[in-house]
């Protein structure tokens, strides 16, 4: 027991002995520690003293260079500002010379300002009083003369103006129809049609007059059969050996021509053998029909057009106008409008189909009312015709407003195949109508003294009154009266109006 006692009272003392040595050792380790601190610290001072110092040298030196560059600046500043201190005293000196030789030259203005009123002054009344002995020795006062200059003035314009017009007008003119007769020259050399004659009925032939009596029947049964299985009347006259059949459609007038030709030759006539012959006809009519709008279409060069189109077009074969056939017509202008298009660079195709497809309302213009250029577009419109193709049929003669090149020269083709020589003739009774027409619409204008009709209804020649119209008026009233025909009158191709001003100064010798 004693012995643990004393081995746990050793185990206190080393404890003890290690506490105060493990204290004394710490202590000592800590004093030296502080002491490492404390000399580093002085250490630092030191060279922060050292830097510090350097730096104050170094900041002193710059200021003192800083300021030496500064007293400098100050000093060429200063010798800047003496220049331009004397700049501007001697440009103030220059002003003021300046100045004062302004004032001189306004003092010497003034003084010739003042002559020169006096001499206006002066001038001013010599000029009333020559007004006043002019007036004295005309006998017109200054408004009177005034406006006796004027017209003068004014007469010597209109005949200068009237001058230039008729100067530029002819050089206009002169380049135009070269240009036009080449371009229409190479068309129209190209083409050539046959003349037919212009009807409204068609003639039979009979071998006899007996065929008469046969066709007209007992009681007239065979006529009646006739004309309502046709829709044509006949005409059995005097003319010898000859029925005429008369009908506003030229293919129900065909139909009946074909079908009383059959029953001629055949010499059975009754209502029966008319109704059978009468069908066989009209199949027959029909296909010449088809194949002669096919065959305008090719000879045209037109191709892909639908079967209706073609068909309508082929109507035109027995339709004629101022005895030119329709469908020879169709084609030619067709044939004019490429020509014309391929020399123009415009495009061949549209103007080739436009020009065939012109007068397609004339197919059916007979049932339709309406103008036949639009009653054309709105058939070539149904049957799936190109927007440029209907504005050239509805443009050919006015009703609608031309949107493209073909057009105009679809318009021109077809003037061009209905005027040139040889390819229409008007009956007796119109072109009298017309020549009288287009007389009474030059009359109606003032200052006409006469009016005369020629070249066939070509030209137009007006002798006005002199006192009336002067030259310009003269070159105005040939526009008014073309513009007037133009609006008022239908006719092919042009009409020239030739205005004509002359003046006679008559005296007598006694």
């Amino acid at each position: 027991m004693n012995t643990a006692v004393v081995a746990i009272l050793v185990a206190l003392i080393g404890l003890a002995l290690g506490a105060v040595g493990g204290y004394y050792y710490f202590r000592h380790r800590s004093q030296q520690q502080v002491d490492s601190a404390e000399h580093q610290v002085a250490r630092i001072l030191a060279d922060a003293e050292t830097q510090a110092k350097e730096q104050v040298v170094q900041a002193r030196d710059e200021a003192h260079k800083m300021r030496g560059a500064a007293e400098k600046e100050i000093k060429a500043r200063e010798r800047e500002l003496r220049r331009e201190e004397d700049r501007i005293q001697k440009r103030r000196a220059a002003l003021d010379d300046r100045f004062e030789r302004l004032d001189k030259r306004e003092r010497s203005l003034s003084q010739r300002q003042s002559a020169l009123d006096k001499r206006q002054n002066q001038l001013q009344q010599l000029e009333q009083e020559r007004m006043v002995e002019l007036e004295r020795v005309a006998n017109m006062n200054q408004d009177e003369a005034r406006n006796l200059l004027l017209d003068s003035v004014k007469q010597d314009a209109r005949q200068d103006m009237a001058r230039v017009i008729r100067e530029v007008e002819a050089e206009a003119k002169e380049e135009g129809e070269r240009r036009a007769r080449k371009i229409v020259t190479l068309a129209v050399q190209r083409i050539a049609s046959d003349q037919v004659s212009e009807i409204s009925v068609s003639t039979v032939p009979l071998t006899s007059d007996d065929m008469k009596g046969r066709i007209i029947g007992r009681q007239g049964r065979n006529i009646r059969a006739l004309e309502k299985a046709t829709g044509v009347d006949l005409v059995v006259d005097d003319t010898p050996e000859a029925v005429l059949l008369s009908c506003f459609d030229p293919v129900r007038r065909e139909v009946a021509r074909v079908a009383l030709t059959r029953l001629v030759v055949d010499g059975r006539i009754h209502p029966a053998r008319i109704e059978k012959v009468v069908a066989a006809a009209k199949k027959e009519v029909d296909q010449i029909i088809r194949e002669a709008g096919e065959q305008a279409a090719i000879e045209a060069g037109v191709p892909g057009l639908r079967s209706e189109l073609l068909r309508l077009m082929g109507r035109l074969k027995f339709r004629t106008s101022y005895g030119q056939n329709q469908l020879d017509h169709a084609v030619e202008t067709s044939h004019l409008a490429a020509i014309m298009a391929s020399e123009l660079g415009a495009n061949v195709q549209v103007a080739k189909a436009g020009a065939f497809l012109h007068d397609l309302g004339k197919a059916v213009d007979h049932e339709v009312e309406g103008p036949h250029a639009l009653i054309g577009a709105d058939l070539a419109k149904r049957y799936g015709i190109s927007a440029a193709v209907i504005n050239c049929i509805a443009a050919h003669h006015g009703e609608a407003d031309s949107d493209s090149l073909e057009a105009v020269i679809v318009e021109a083709a077809d003037a061009i195949s209905g005027a040139r020589p040889g390819a229409r003739r008007e009956s007796l009774e119109a072109y009298v109508k017309r020549i009288r027409a287009l007389e009474e619409v030059a009359d109606s204008f003032d200052g006409v003294a006469e009016t005369y009709a020629i070249q066939a209804g070509r030209e137009i020649r007006i002798i006005v009154k002199p006192e009336q119209i002067d030259d310009l008026a003269a070159i105005h009233l040939s526009k008014n009266v073309a513009k007037a025909v133009e609006e008022n009158l239908q006719y092919p191709g042009q009409i020239k109006v030739t205005v004509i001003r002359e003046t006679r100064a008559v005296d007598f010798a006694k």
